[in-house]
Order: structure tokens, then C-alpha cells, then sequence
């Protein structure tokens, strides 16, 4: 059963990080820094990037203290995310394509070295009071909310549709319905 659980949230993780991808794939420039809610599209994708990044990590230390944060140290500056402010901070598309790549080989390592005890174990950050398992679906389904935000800003602006991804990464943008 461990395994099955593991396949599943590696596989989901995927399916939702290639949703926010080909939201991300699909922006024109034009629409990059245009609304989506209260900030503009690229702070949407790099925040979704962000929180998904930080909690699939076990505590926020080692988060800043990561490889790739500390080669990108430029791009996260001051960590704001984690301030209790709205974000000013503009990213580039190319960037946040990398972000999200590294994000879903993180998502897919990370669902797949988990134990039984760690998934029963608590989450690790404070503001979350509940199990490391269902940490994985709260940050899938945080993933979810913010892609279709995106998704809805590109339809509406831009008459651009974002396909339904299943199961797995799927780097194609056709069409999966």
C-alpha cells in the first residue's frame, strides 16, 4: 500500500506542476505581468512554485539552505514569500520554467522516499497542524488553486485554453481532455 500511495502522489504532483507549466507555457508576454487576483501572473506562478518548493522540504531551515537556492540566490533575494507583505518582486518566464522543473524532480524524489513514519509524522511547520501525508495533498491542491486562477486569466484575457493533465508529467500542452 506504501508504495501505491507514493506512485499516487508522485504522479499527482506531476499532474499538477505540468498544469501550472503550461499555464506558465502558454502566457503571452503580454499577459506575464497582468493581474491574476491581487498580483500579477509571473508572482502567481513563482509564489505557487515557492510554497510547493518549501513544503515538500521537512522544516523552512534547510529550505533557504538548498543547492538550488543558494545557485539562484538572486532570484529569492530576501525571501518575501515568507513575509507577511504583498510581493514586488517581477520573475522571468524562462526562469520560473526552470523552477518548475526543478520543483517536480523535488516532488517526485521527495513522494518516493517517504516511509510509513514519516507520512504519520507531523508535518513540521508550525502553522500546519497535520501529517506529513496529508502536507503532500494540501500543497497538490495549493498547487491546483493557484494553476486555475492562471488558467481562468488566460481564458478570460486571451482565449487561450490549458489542458486537464491525468496522471505523470507530460511536457506536451496538447490536449488531454
Amino acid at each position: 500500500m506504501l508504495d501505491i500511495f507514493r506512485t499516487l502522489i508522485a504522479n499527482q504532483y506531476e499532474a499538477a506542476l505540468c498544469t501550472l507549466n503550461a499555464c506558465v507555457d502558454k502566457c503571452p508576454q503580454a499577459a506575464w505581468n497582468g493581474p491574476v487576483v491581487n498580483l500579477k501572473f509571473c508572482q502567481v506562478a513563482f509564489h505557487t512554485l515557492f510554497y510547493a518548493d518549501y513544503y515538500l522540504g521537512v522544516t523552512e531551515e534547510p529550505f533557504r539552505q538548498q543547492e538550488f537556492h543558494r545557485e539562484h540566490a538572486g532570484v529569492f533575494r530576501d525571501y518575501e514569500e515568507l513575509e507577511p507583505h504583498a510581493p514586488v518582486h517581477l520573475y522571468e518566464k524562462a526562469w520560473i520554467q526552470v523552477y518548475v522543473e526543478f520543483c517536480r524532480q523535488k516532488a517526485v524524489s521527495v513522494a518516493r522516499s517517504e516511509t510509513a513514519e514519516s507520512l504519520a509524522a507531523p508535518a513540521g511547520f508550525p502553522r500546519k497542524p497535520f501529517t506529513r501525508a496529508e502536507l503532500h495533498m494540501y500543497n497538490i491542491r495549493h498547487i491546483q488553486h493557484h494553476s486555475a486562477q492562471l488558467s481562468m486569466r488566460l481564458r478570460l484575457d486571451s482565449q487561450i485554453d490549458v489542458p486537464w493533465f491525468r496522471s505523470g508529467w507530460n511536457r506536451s500542452v496538447k490536449d488531454e481532455g
